[in-house]
């Protein structure tokens, strides 16, 4: 077996700065992070329904699951009958009314005709100017009945509470609602992830933390964003904000690697790790002579660049593992 120690300047290329040593790479122990792999769920920041204003028939439905709308935008038209049929009383009530005013009016100048001649006495004409009065406060309170019924006929229009992705429409054009009813749930505000983490783990997650987001492009960076303090069904609730965040579906779910605290570990370049007879070696300058050792290897990570594999046994720390170019 012939075993050839590489060179200072062939390493520099190779293996990350920090584990250089003259003629091989010092497998130093080196403080890792565990990662621990979670589905979280993309939701919205803020789920608002549109809410139905007004009891009656949905007579028109203008969106429907993952439309964009904007805040305001008439999202459906709601139709209450008996709206019409209010106003019609309202108008045959002032009808009424006004004639009644008439013939008071007239009845008051009469009665002012007559007390200037002496005929009529002051009370009397006091009597038939408060008939008037009162006339013209039923026509007032009929008038502001009938504002009160006409803006009742303007809440018909669901409108979007807040702009973004209408999330689902529970109704269908037709059908009968109830004010306060959901039409339509808005999703808006941006999007995160909400993930659950069991509560053992609770101690080792903080506010701010890296995470990672394996996509169906690659990986993307993001951080906890946010922890809740209660603790539900032995989980913890914790949301990690991505951007550019792929919000095309809703309560998608989406593999998270959390951070859940760090240890020691003895890394070495995946390169110096050669396999065979099923068996994993890497050679250890001692000596003066390189020894092939039988390692037990573990995950694998990047550090600078440069792809590394933990030694879970065979190396104890120390030793300079040289490249095998035989």
């Amino acid at each position: 077996m012939k075993s050839i120690i590489l060179p200072l300047a062939l390493l520099a290329l190779v293996l990350p700065q920090g584990a250089k040593a003259e003629g091989g790479f010092v497998a130093a122990p080196t403080e890792v992070t565990d990662w621990k792999a979670v589905y979280g769920r993309v939701e919205a920041k803020d789920s608002i329904p549109a809410r139905a204003r007004l009891g009656g028939t949905l007579v028109e439905l203008s969106v429907t699951e993952g439309d964009l709308v904007q805040a305001g935008t008439p999202l459906g038209t709601i139709v209450d009958e008996k709206i019409a049929f209010q106003l019609g009383a309202v108008d045959a009530q002032l009808e009424s009314l006004g004639a009644q005013l008439s013939n008071a009016q007239a009845e008051l100048t009469r009665g002012e005709t007559l007390l200037s001649r002496g005929v009529s006495t002051a009370q009397q004409l006091d009597s038939l100017r408060t008939a008037v009065n009162v006339i013209e406060g039923q026509i007032a309170a009929q008038q502001a009945q009938r504002k009160v019924i006409e803006q009742q006929a303007t809440e018909g229009a669901v409108l979007a509470p807040i702009s973004g992705r209408v999330l689902s429409v529970p109704v269908a054009k037709g059908a009968v609602v109830m004010a306060g009813e959901t039409v339509a749930m808005i999703g808006g505000g941006g999007f995160f992830l909400r993930v659950s983490v069991p509560e053992r783990h609770a101690h080792t997650m903080a506010q701010g933390d890296a995470i990672t987001i394996e996509t169906a492009t690659g990986t993307a960076e993001g951080h906890l964003a946010k922890i809740y303090p209660q603790i539900q069904n032995g989980r913890v609730i914790a949301d990690v904000e991505v951007t550019d965040l792929d919000a095309t579906y809703v309560d998608a779910r989406v593999l998270v690697r959390l951070p859940m605290g760090k240890r020691a570990a003895i890394l070495v370049p995946a390169d110096l790790i050669k396999t065979h007879s099923g068996l994993d070696f890497v050679m250890v300058e001692q000596g003066g002579a390189a020894l092939e050792r039988v390692v037990v290897p573990g995950t694998r990570t990047q550090v600078d660049g440069v792809e590394m594999v933990e030694i879970v046994t065979g190396l104890s720390g120390g030793e300079t593992v040289v490249r095998d170019e035989q």
